[in-house]
């Protein structure tokens, strides 16, 4: 492989695909092996470093690449041997050879393949992340330019909402203040949840120390770089409304501190992976006019437990004023909870009979 030029996985958008093989040191994200309808095995692989990850396949044919797999793990550093096709409109390799990565060779960076937010999720990671986001105004408008004020202020006046809510609503005035993640494989009823908070201005350290285990107080870039490094990871990343919100605002937020946005959630809309939008999957994110379809809506009608019982998004930014961070907490990961138990009301009756999923 070595008379193949390496470049990283983040240049890797500049290539043409199609044309010649190229090799980059990368680590590996996700590893799965698959078949296809001929009953020829393959693997499914994700490669990244720091600024991006990339989707990949091992087929038959490549007999080294396909039994050095059999022998690597999620996490290892190597070095691959690609083609670069497109599947769907979005970049993919075509992995012909792999190999462990050799401490000192030409090249190799161990610190180009770091990703900042794995410290904060080794133990989260999961093949099915499910997700939600609980934003607030970050934004004095007292101190904003007056036309940025003005901006504001006829979004609210346009909508009929007050300045608070377009803040919250937009990632250019508001910031993430909780990010609530689960494995979709658990039973949602005994989920374990996790969620990353980020105290206010001035929240005591005796206050934070006082939060349950499953409550881990982090700054908003850790917040984010710990999204992206469960999303890059994962097989499927699953959200309600993900596509009309969530991704968006952290994607926002990310390019407004500088953290890389490791995997593409916003590509293919019809796609089931790497994003699957229950809310678009549902048909309520087609543009039609079906009546109210919120989180709430789906779970009443199929008899899933709702978290919005007690409390509900409007409520988040004063709770967040008070310092309250156990009670967002608590609420954003009922909204995990529920949208794990839409997930797997849906795989069960719908996606196990679509050819895609």
């Amino acid at each position: 492989m070595d008379q193949h030029d390496v470049t990283h996985v983040a240049e890797l958008a500049a290539l043409e695909p199609g044309i010649g093989m190229h090799t980059a040191f990368a680590v590996i994200r996700h590893l799965r092996r698959g078949q296809t309808r001929a009953g020829k095995p393959f693997w499914e692989i994700r490669l990244a470093d720091r600024g991006r990850t990339v989707a990949g396949k091992i087929w038959s044919d490549a007999t080294r690449a396909m039994t050095a797999a059999e022998e690597l793990e999620v996490g290892a550093h190597v070095k691959a041997l690609f083609e670069i096709d497109e599947y769907k409109g979005a970049l993919q390799l075509s992995v012909r050879g792999l190999r462990r990565a050799s401490p000192g060779e030409p090249g190799y960076d161990p610190a180009l393949l770091a990703d900042e937010g794995a410290a904060l999720v080794g133990d989260l990671v999961c093949d099915v992340l499910v997700f939600d986001i609980e934003t607030v105004p970050a934004v004095d408008l007292r101190k904003a330019p007056p036309t940025i004020a003005q901006a504001v202020a006829k979004h609210a006046e346009r909508n009929e909402w007050d300045q608070a809510k377009v803040m919250s609503l937009s990632p250019y005035f508001g910031q993430v203040v909780s990010l609530a993640v689960g494995n979709g494989e658990q039973d949602p009823r005994t989920q374990d949840v996790t969620v990353f908070v980020v105290p206010p201005a001035g929240a005591s350290a005796q206050a934070q120390a006082s939060l349950p285990h499953w409550i881990r107080p982090v700054s908003e870039v850790e917040l984010l770089q710990a999204f992206w490094s469960l999303a890059g990871t994962a097989n499927v990343v699953v959200s309600y409304n993900g596509r009309g919100f969530d991704v968006p605002f952290l994607i926002g937020r990310s390019l407004i501190h500088g953290v890389p946005v490791r995997t593409d959630l916003l590509g293919n809309k019809y796609s089931l992976r790497p994003h699957l939008d229950l809310f678009a999957v549902l048909g309520s994110g087609s543009g039609g006019s079906r009546g109210p379809a919120s989180l709430d809506v789906v779970c009443w009608a199929l008899g899933l437990a709702s978290p919005k019982e007690s409390m509900d998004g409007s409520m988040v930014a004063t709770a967040y004023a008070k310092g309250d961070l156990n009670q967002i907490a608590l609420y954003n990961a009922g909204d995990v909870r529920a949208t794990t138990g839409v997930f797997q009301r849906v795989r069960d009756q719908l996606l196990r009979y679509r050819e895609d999923w």
